[in-house]
């Protein structure tokens, strides 16, 4: 099981999208509103969670974390003590933890990218405490899981579907969407 954690002002198609390729290699993917279930994107568009943040549950079918960008939407996420909670799980149990664009600031400034490789969106490298940073759409490094932007959200899904499925799989989803990688 991945939790997709969304808060007031995420990017729409950094969370949309790695979503719908995750379903589509049948990991179960639940979307989780910080603080209520209907979420406000950076854009004005309104998405009904599948569930609100007081209602996860941090135990073995948990797979990984995912936090999309966009500036207000990290900085909801940051300021989340429940988002703070299941970052903190997932690393102590060697789940996944997944950030693109500003988001990876978040696990960034917790110090749990530290020696390991990283991206971001531009001008937030410096907040990725310790990291190396990589100036890559999306990289893997470990169980950390980290992309540059909206226009990376495609590779930050498949990254996600190899790390949690396999490359076959992310391949298959990829050939599936018309995707030339």
């Amino acid at each position: 099981m991945v939790y997709v954690f969304l808060a007031d002002g995420f990017e729409e198609t950094e969370a949309v999208t790695p979503i719908d390729l995750l379903r589509r290699a049948k990991v179960e993917t639940i979307t989780v509103g910080v603080g209520k279930k209907s979420i406000v994107s950076s854009h004005g568009l309104i998405i009904e969670a599948d569930i609100s943040d007081t209602e996860i549950k941090l135990n073995d079918e948990l797979e990984a974390v995912v936090l999309p960008g966009g500036l207000k939407g990290t900085h909801n996420l940051e300021a989340s003590e429940i988002v703070q909670g299941a970052l903190d799980f997932a690393e102590k149990n060697g789940r996944y933890i997944a950030a693109i664009c500003a988001a990876p600031t978040v696990p960034g400034h917790k110090g749990m990218l530290s020696g390991k490789k990283a991206t971001c969106y531009k001008g937030f490298e410096d907040e990725l405490k310790g990291a190396q940073y990589v100036n890559v759409p999306a990289v893997t490094d470990g169980k950390f899981i980290t992309a540059r932007g909206a226009g990376a959200s495609l590779e930050f899904g498949y990254e996600l579907i190899k790390a949690l499925r396999s490359k076959e799989e992310a391949d298959r989803i990829a050939d599936q969407i018309l995707w030339d990688m």
